[in-house]
Order: C-alpha cells, then sequence, then structure tokens
C-alpha cells in the first residue's frame, strides 16, 4: 500500500469512529423536553383539523382564527395580567366574571383579551359536523318551552347574529333563574360577565368568516347552522342544568 492509499484509509476509519462515537453519544443522551411556557393562560389545540368543518367553514380561516387571533387574544391576556400573582393564578372565567375586581389600569385589557380567550375556548369544542342536527334531552325540551320550536330559535337567532353592527357576538344563555335567552354581545364581552351561563354562541367578527364569505354575514350564518355540535351542547347543556338544580 503506498502512503496515498494508506492516508485514505486511515481517514476513512477515523471518520468511521468518529460517526459511530458520536452516534453513541446521541443515544446516551436524553431528548431535549420541549420548551414550557411560563405565562400562566395557554392557548388550548383546536380540537379537530383546520379542513374538519368544510364546506362550510374554511380551512384557511380556521387556521388564522385559531393560530392568530386566538392566540392574540391569550398572549394579551398574559401581558395584562403580568405582575399581577394573584390574577395570574386565576383562571380566564373567573377575570371576565368578576371584572369588577380587576384593578381599573387593567380591567379594559382583562375585558377585551380575556373574553377572546374565554369565548373562543367556549365555542371550538360545540362545532362539528358529525355532532348531530338539532339538540336533545333537557335542551331541546326548553327550546321548544322558550321559543316554541327549533326552527323557531334558529330564526331568531340567525337574526340576532345578522343584526349586530360592527363586531361581537350571538347567544343563547341562561340566567341564574333558569332563564333561556337570546342576547348578543359587543367586541369580545362575555355574557360570563352578565353572571349569564352561555350554551351556544355565535362569533360575528369579521376574521370568522371573511375570507369566505366576504360581507355576506347571513350566508356565514346559515352555513355556521350547519356545523353546531349538538351532541356536545346538549350534554354540557344537561350537566350544567344539574349542577344547578
Amino acid at each position: 500500500m503506498n502512503r496515498r492509499s494508506l492516508l485514505k484509509s486511515a481517514g476513512a476509519l477515523g471518520c468511521a469512529l468518529a460517526s459511530s462515537s458520536l452516534a453513541e453519544l446521541a443515544a446516551q443522551t436524553p431528548a431535549a423536553a420541549p420548551p414550557t411556557s411560563t405565562s400562566p393562560f395557554t392557548l388550548p389545540p383546536l380540537p379537530y383539523a383546520y379542513d374538519a368543518l368544510e364546506p362550510y367553514i374554511d380551512a384557511e380561516t380556521m387556521h388564522l382564527h385559531h393560530d392568530k387571533h386566538h392566540a392574540s387574544y391569550v398572549a394579551k391576556l398574559n401581558d395584562a395580567v403580568a405582575g399581577h400573582p394573584d390574577l395570574a393564578a386565576k383562571t380566564p372565567e373567573q377575570l371576565v366574571t368578576s371584572l369588577n375586581s380587576i384593578p381599573d389600569s387593567i380591567r379594559t385589557a382583562v375585558r377585551n383579551q380575556g373574553g377572546g380567550d374565554v369565548n373562543h375556548t367556549f365555542w371550538w369544542p360545540t362545532l362539528s359536523k358529525s355532532g348531530g342536527t338539532a339538540p336533545k334531552a333537557e335542551l331541546a325540551k326548553d327550546i321548544d318551552a322558550k321559543f316554541g320550536s327549533l326552527s323557531a330559535f334558529e330564526a331568531a337567532f340567525a337574526k340576532a347574529g345578522a343584526g349586530i353592527f360592527g363586531s361581537g357576538w350571538a347567544w343563547l344563555t341562561r340566567d341564574a333563574s333558569g332563564t333561556l335567552a337570546i342576547e348578543t354581545t359587543p367586541n369580545q364581552d362575555s355574557p360570563l360577565s352578565l353572571n349569564h351561563t352561555p350554551i351556544l354562541g355565535l362569533d360575528v367578527w369579521e376574521h370568522a368568516y371573511y375570507l369566505k364569505y366576504q360581507n355576506r354575514r347571513p350566508e356565514y350564518i346559515a352555513a355556521f347552522m350547519k356545523v353546531l355540535n349538538w351532541d356536545r351542547i346538549s350534554g354540557n347543556y344537561a350537566t350544567m342544568k344539574q349542577a344547578k338544580a
């Protein structure tokens, strides 16, 4: 073997040994833990794929709505409570339920950003293409008693959502006395701030529908009514009624 061949063989052997050593080292080194957030509030994952509600609500809108807008509410809520460990220890629902106890300097931020987080966290699980076509059990009975029929409720609910000036939400709520009502809130205000329990919500902020429906809000509302997870909504309602009985 000449000098050049000898050097090449030695180099190859050295590379092989180095690669083997690195591989063994990697095998012995535990994987780094994923970074954890030190912020008190976090964005809940979307409970289904972005395209799960197609063709009624498009994937691009769902991605923008959840990953950008909802995420922004969470981030800004964290900013608002920074330096207030007593508030950071509460849930977003507790914060918006007791806005009068929030310091004046951050009350508006908690109302807006906390409401945005609470409303959306409530909203995502109430949507599905396979959640039944009508309310069930207690909810079905109470809707009929209050509104006359499901179709009458749907018409009144759609009218309330379409009639909101600017941005906001339409809700089916239950008050402390157990009475069902259709009501609307501006911006990201939550029914919880009024001591009302949300049962069903409709987001009519433009970011919820504008990519697909532009200014055709009634068309969006009609599509929204086709992706209600009535099984989940009815179950939540039955549990709530039992807890407050």
